[in-house]
């Protein structure tokens, strides 16, 4: 079938990358990457079925998001601390 073909993840890999310099936010990143490492499973030769493909593309997608979470940090997480009033000379 089409999902078990290396060629057919790597292009989705390569759309959503691509897509994530219109959308910022490293979401589609992430997506990115966990169909490029199921690309990479299925070229190297594991014959997995739909379900195992999805349950990886899933959890590894969900691994880089939260690892770019940490080292990217989130922008506008912290918040703006005012310790003067316009009006006070």
């Amino acid at each position: 079938m089409i999902w078990q073909l290396w060629w057919v993840w790597a292009a989705a890999a390569v759309v959503l990358v691509i897509l994530e310099t219109l959308l910022p936010g490293y979401i589609l990143l992430g997506f990115g990457i966990g169909a490029g490492v199921v690309s990479l499973l299925i070229a190297i030769g594991a014959d997995l079925g739909l379900e195992v493909l999805l349950l990886i593309f899933a959890v590894v997608s969900l691994i880089a998001w939260i690892a770019m979470r940490k080292v990217f940090g989130i922008p506008g997480d912290e918040a703006r601390r005012i310790d003067h009033d316009i009006n006070d000379n």
